[in-house]
């Protein structure tokens, strides 16, 4: 007889209520921190470059992603004539839906008090990520297409190549993390990180690991998918109102979850000095820490020609990162 597969395997099941609860703490989290790292970018920009940021909505500005978000949630929704009816509204809730499920898995602490810091601990942590990720690159290409303009076609094109390409850097750089920690659990990759945290044996893989971050969610120098100067908008020039909202709230979900993968895999995730109750305090203060790193690269370096992005992904990070790869295995066999 053929056992019973389970729906899901876990390394750690906490009762149903607590999952509820933990979905709609994580949720609310986010959707508090995404203001903040909004407002602080428009801060950040403004001292890197020599002019003020926000000032007037609010104490020193500090209303202004609220008055965004009333500007966006009164503007009149409106589809193009040209419109695909359904995929078009589908679209920008696919990149939501994608980075929530993503957010499940980012590990804030060990169970502690029968209850485990993160949504889900799955054995397959790092395949998870890259599934659920690929579910923005629908969102994309599917609001280009849907959207009937040429422009946001041509930026959807542009992204389907662009992330394509760069996830496979992406995944190659973490796999020097996956062998040498055993496993592909996040949890139990925190864990491995005891004696030292992988950045140091891994700084290559790191470093390729952001720079493909930087292109998958489209940020500077890497933004060729919705370059102004060349599509208007990209795929989301014809989005107004709350759907292009979504599409904006996501690449800042994203940017957050790239944050949190590289805190997990290589800056020893919640490790840090002091009791364990601090453990989500230092896994938010890495995350913010990189996403820091995301606002001073776009303050810092202009946008890259469209051929040179493919070619340095095709030519330079992949043949790098399969190199670290290899030196990786080698070293982990022989020692």
């Amino acid at each position: 007889m053929i056992p019973a597969l389970p729906i899901a395997d876990t390394n750690f099941v906490d009762a149903t209520w607590i999952l509820i609860l933990k979905s709609l703490v994580i949720f609310v989290v986010i959707l508090s921190v995404v203001p903040v790292v909004l407002l602080a970018e428009r801060k950040l920009l403004g001292r890197f470059q020599n002019r003020y940021g926000p000032n007037r909505v609010g104490p020193y500005g500090s209303l202004q992603p609220l008055a965004d978000v009333g500007k966006l949630l009164s503007k009149q929704g409106f589809r193009p004539t040209g419109a695909v009816p359904g995929l078009y509204e589908v679209a920008p809730a696919l990149t939501i839906l994608a980075a929530v499920l993503t957010l499940a898995i980012l590990p804030f602490g060990d169970v502690q008090g029968g209850v485990g810091l993160y949504g889900i601990d799955v054995p397959i942590g790092i395949l998870y990520f890259f599934a659920f990720g690929a579910l923005a690159f629908y969102g994309l290409l599917l609001g280009g297409w849907a959207s009937g303009s040429k422009y946001s076609f041509l930026g959807a094109m542009r992204s389907a190549a662009q992330l394509i390409s760069y996830e496979m850097a992406m995944g190659l750089s973490l796999l020097g993390v996956v062998l040498m920690a055993g496993s592909l659990s996040l949890v139990e990759i925190v864990k491995a990180q005891g004696e030292i945290w992988f950045i140091v044996p891994q700084i290559v893989g790191f470093l390729i690991f952001m720079v493909a971050g930087f292109a998958e969610t489209n940020r500077a120098p890497f933004d060729l998918p919705e370059a102004d100067a060349e599509l208007v908008a990209g795929y989301s020039t014809e989005y107004g109102g709350m759907r292009f909202g979504s599409y904006f709230f996501a690449e800042y979900m994203e940017i957050l979850i790239i944050s949190g993968i590289a805190s997990t895999m290589f800056l020893g995730g919640w490790m840090g000095p002091g009791p364990s109750w601090l453990d989500p305090i230092w896994m938010l203060a890495k995350m913010l820490a990189i996403t820091f790193i995301f606002i001073w690269i776009r303050a810092t370096l202009p946008r890259f020609r469209y051929d040179q992005l493919m070619s340095f992904g095709w030519k330079v990070l992949i043949p790098l990162a399969t190199l670290n790869v290899l030196v990786t295995a080698v070293l982990v066999v022989v020692w």
